[in-house]
């Protein structure tokens, strides 16, 4: 059994100069695709439902789905709720086999962010499950505009709230479909030198590969979400897949066919983040 907390694995990959990511998963196909890939590396990952998702598939069957593949693998794997908005989302989590939750209180004020994201911290820290929180907003690709995250409000919610994880704005974007990110790196090392937990990045997919490499060898952001890149793997793997066989029609057959392309960009993906490695 290898279920893991944000703990267990971002301590590790802090001390040793390393991330770790967090899939955005989207269904079996691919949430068994990220952890065969992890295997073949031997590398921790984490495994994530976001709000998309989990109206699209309910806590009550992701959770046991999540876990049954987190307790075959022999890596550690985080079983994480991804922007949980409300207490009662990261409860459901809990509830339902989720080994950690993100509470995303990044569009409350400082002061409602700090009291709602401790509550959830105490609440998880009695199961063993671990925190996530959000301060500043990574905002979307052609939608709303990010606010930057401050220093001084970071280290407030880390503190007082006794986060494991702090996700920060840097100038990382939600959803971007190429990798433009600018990365403001003087805001991450003001952020870093005064947060006492390992930082996260949300957005990654629009971070250039060689700078989320630095970053996790050379910083505190040690867990990197990563969407977007792999659903425009599945969509051009889907396309392929049915351009090539128009007879085909079984809906197993037709998913699972997008699963190595899947598994060997996880597999790079993965492997870009280890400089211990590789």
């Amino acid at each position: 059994m290898t279920v893991a907390n944000l703990v267990d694995v971002l301590g590790p990959a802090h001390a040793n100069g390393y991330g770790v990511i967090g899939f955005v998963v989207l269904g079996w196909e691919d949430a068994e695709a990220y952890v065969e890939a992890a295997e073949d590396i031997q590398a921790p990952i984490i495994l994530q439902a976001g709000p998309g998702f989990r109206k699209h598939m309910p806590v009550e069957v992701t959770g046991p789905m999540f876990r049954y593949l987190a307790e075959q693998a022999s890596v550690p794997v985080v079983c994480h709720i991804d922007h949980g908005k409300t207490i009662e989302e990261c409860l459901a989590g809990i509830e339902n086999g989720f080994s950690s939750v993100m509470f995303d209180g990044s569009r409350f004020s400082l002061d409602e962010n700090v009291e709602k994201t401790a509550a959830v911290v105490e609440l998880a820290h009695r199961h063993g499950v671990s925190v996530e929180g959000e301060i500043g907003f990574v905002g979307f690709d052609s939608g709303e505009e990010s606010e930057m995250t401050k220093p001084e409000d970071a280290k407030r919610l880390a503190v007082e709230a006794n986060l494991d994880a702090l996700a920060v704005s840097v100038g990382n974007v939600h959803l971007q479909r190429t990798q433009k990110a600018n990365i403001n790196t003087d805001r991450l090392a003001a952020i870093e030198a005064v947060v006492p937990c390992p930082l996260v990045m949300h957005g990654a997919s629009g971070v250039p590969a060689d700078m989320r490499r630095h970053l996790a060898g050379n910083t505190a952001m040690s867990k990197f979400n990563i969407g977007t890149e792999f659903r425009q793997c599945f969509g051009a793997s889907l396309r392929k897949t049915l351009a090539d066989d128009t007879d085909m029609f079984d809906r197993m057959a037709i998913l699972s066919a997008t699963k190595p392309a899947l598994k060997a960009l996880a597999k790079k993906a993965i492997l870009n983040l280890r400089p211990d490695i590789v």
